[in-house]
């Protein structure tokens, strides 16, 4: 499966104005059919606290635009976004998913919002690890601070995932985790890992790019770096069925829970 991760500076507050940048930086690019286009969390805002202004208008704002995109590219998208709560001023941070159709076939709640940053006074947490098929993948999303939590990962192992994806607004200051975490992620779950992340700064934040696709082993297969583009990649689900044929570390871990 073709991998197209987005990396880039979300203009803040303006949804238009992303819809418009992540149209240029596909159109750029002959996407196969079925392949998997990733954006960061919460990609049509930047990383704004205000539930009221990031919620606005959804669905018909970022998940029509992810729908029309999906079916337009004939691929698998998955996008970071909010959605509102019962709760006054208070929102879920979410991964939503389509398929080729356009169909919304999953919305993810980030299970852990970040503390140090005050999102966990907006956002509220999600309980449910969530994951659906795509092409011969499995296919488990996270967000950002989800990265530090590895029972979220392991625990997914029980659906079957063999693809994690991590939408992200990862600060510069912290990169060095973000890299180590992908890793690690994917060796100690034999998985390929996606972590997308964006670059430019808002509100006294300055993000550090170094999207990522990641091998069962840990190899880097792709890296974005600080440049703002799309990160390709290619990947095989048989790659990991092999690995873990081999190394049988994920079985025993299984057949012990």
């Amino acid at each position: 499966m073709k991998i197209y991760a987005l990396q880039f500076d979300s203009i803040w507050k303006d949804k238009e104005s992303n819809f418009a940048l992540v149209s240029s930086l596909l159109n750029e690019r002959q996407v196969p059919e079925n392949s998997l286009i990733v954006f960061p969390e919460m990609f049509s805002t930047g990383f704004c606290l205000d539930p009221d202004l990031t919620s606005a208008n959804e669905t018909k704002k970022t998940e029509f635009f992810l729908s029309e995109l999906a079916q337009q590219m004939k691929s698998w998208v998955i996008g970071g976004m909010t959605h509102p709560s019962q709760e006054a001023r208070k929102a879920f941070n979410t991964a939503v998913s389509y398929n080729p159709e356009g169909q919304k076939i999953s919305i993810y709640k980030k299970i852990h919002p970040i503390p140090v940053l005050g999102e966990d006074k907006v956002h509220l947490p999600g309980n449910i690890v969530e994951s659906f098929t795509a092409n011969s993948f499995t296919v488990t999303p996270a967000i950002c601070y989800d990265l530090r939590f590895p029972e979220l990962f392991r625990s997914a192992l029980h659906f079957g995932t063999d693809l994690f994806v991590v939408l992200g607004c990862w600060p510069k200051n912290r990169i060095e985790h973000w890299v180590t975490l992908l890793r690690a992620r994917a060796i100690e779950n034999q998985a390929f890992v996606i972590g997308v992340n964006r670059v430019g700064d808002d509100q006294g934040l300055e993000y550090g790019g170094r999207t990522m696709v990641i091998t069962p082993k840990g190899e880097i297969l792709s890296d974005g770096k600080r440049i703002e583009g799309v990160v390709e990649a290619e990947i095989k689900s048989s790659n990991v069925k092999q690995w873990r044929k081999e190394f049988p570390a994920i079985k025993e871990i299984l057949e012990a829970t």
